[in-house]
């Protein structure tokens, strides 16, 4: 019998707060995490905002040796894991090769490993740099760090699927204690990629939003939408199988029930513009779920903020949901967090279960002009109360990764 499974925990850092209740609360009100870039310098950049964390203290979740051995995306990825875990997730010894981590990232470390680049040409002494740079590389790194620190012995991989890692992060995790392998996991992602090189390389697609007002900075589904916004940051959830999270007396927050992942294969950053692949991952999701067009009562959007990406969602919603498309709010929650890439993917599940427990879809901010081509319901500045029994969210990443999730409202 296929075993039901149920998140009992949840944790974020994200440019709008850095607990799951201070970025919701945010995120209902329509107010912006973007602002002025102070990780750097960027006189001579063209790009100035984003949607950088504030008033984070790693020191609060690890020793400070630690914090200095770890990139910032790792710090954020343990500061999530620790507030997912406080749902009273805990891993007994004889449940150690049935608990996994699957915590991923985009792109792992590379400010960190840029920097320690530096150090080397810099001084020409190779001998300067950390011994920690590899593991502050590796995209696997912060979920072994929060392994290697509740004790979870079972599979530990990451898939790495771009901007879609956190999805399917949770997907393939749900899959493993659906099908019985496990009985518990940590999943989700966590990056931190506003340092030079990653902005000027983003920026040098023609993704980037130049906006200098951080009110318009990103401005997703409008009809001069400028582009994306960087974000950073990390979203975890706590997924259980149902008759193990009763039994302890668990607080069932949501249930997971579909998830569908397919590739485009056509471009290395642009998405196949009908939305083909990614209607396909939106059509899985609702098989894996064993739901129909009628029964989804509101859509997260991948939203980027970029020519490509808004028109081909839509374009993806509609070929899968017909003339039910246009009763669906469908909102982007980036217009707030910016674009943690991998990590966005997460904060949008978690953001999808905070809907269903307030019954309110979240709102599309800085919606100014209305776009012709693009005429679905994008829950317009405003948050909305909405009757929202099951919600999706979408996905998408660089080499044309698609992931839709479907979490419901737990029913016992």
């Amino acid at each position: 019998m296929t075993r039901r499974v149920v998140i009992t925990g949840m944790g974020i850092v994200s440019a709008v707060g850095l607990t799951v209740e201070e970025s919701w609360n945010n995120i209902k009100e329509g107010r912006t995490g973007i602002g002025p870039i102070t990780h750097f310098d960027v006189s001579n950049f063209s790009v100035k905002l984003a949607g950088e964390i504030k008033n984070f203290q790693p020191e609060l979740y690890m020793p400070t040796k630690e914090v200095r051995r770890r990139d910032p995306y790792q710090r954020f990825v343990v500061a999530a894991s620790k507030e997912a875990l406080a749902g009273g997730f805990t891993v007994k010894e004889s449940e150690r090769g049935r608990t996994s981590v699957m915590i991923g990232s985009g792109v792992g470390g590379v400010g960190s490993y840029y920097g320690e680049c530096e150090v080397v040409y810099r001084t020409g002494d190779p001998r300067r740099i950390t011994p920690m740079a590899i593991p502050m590389l590796m995209v696997n790194g912060g979920s072994d760090y929060v392994g290697i620190d509740i004790g979870a012995g079972g599979p530990s991989f990451v898939p790495a699927s771009a901007c879609a890692t956190g999805a399917d992060c949770i997907g393939v995790a749900y899959h493993y204690i659906r099908s019985g392998r496990l009985d518990q996991a940590l999943a989700g992602a966590g990056d931190s990629t506003i340092f030079n090189i990653g902005l000027a390389a983003f920026d040098r697609t023609g993704a980037c939003s130049r906006e200098t007002d951080p009110a318009r900075a990103c401005r997703p589904f409008t009809k001069n939408r400028p582009g994306m916004v960087f974000g950073e940051g990390a979203g975890v959830i706590a997924l259980e199988e149902l008759e193990q999270a009763k039994a302890r007396g668990a607080n069932i927050l949501a249930e997971v029930v579909g998830y569908g992942s397919t590739a485009d294969s056509y471009h290395i950053t642009a998405p196949e513009p009908e939305g083909i692949g990614a209607s396909e991952a939106l059509k899985e999701a609702l098989a894996d779920a064993k739901l129909n067009i009628d029964d989804i009562d509101y859509i997260n959007a991948h939203g980027t903020g970029t020519g490509l990406n808004d028109a081909m969602e839509t374009r993806a919603v509609k070929r899968v949901f017909g003339e039910r498309a246009y009763e669906i709010p469908m909102s982007s929650t980036k217009s707030m967090t910016g674009h943690a890439m991998g990590g966005t993917a997460a904060f949008e599940a978690i953001f999808c279960v905070m809907a269903l427990r307030d019954q309110v879809a979240p709102p599309t901010i800085a919606f100014d002009e209305v776009d012709p081509e693009l005429d679905l319901d994008y829950v317009p500045n405003v948050a909305r109360e909405v009757p929202i029994r099951h919600v999706m969210s979408n996905s998408f990443g660089f080499g044309g990764h698609n992931v839709s999730l479907i979490l419901s409202k737990f029913e016992g």
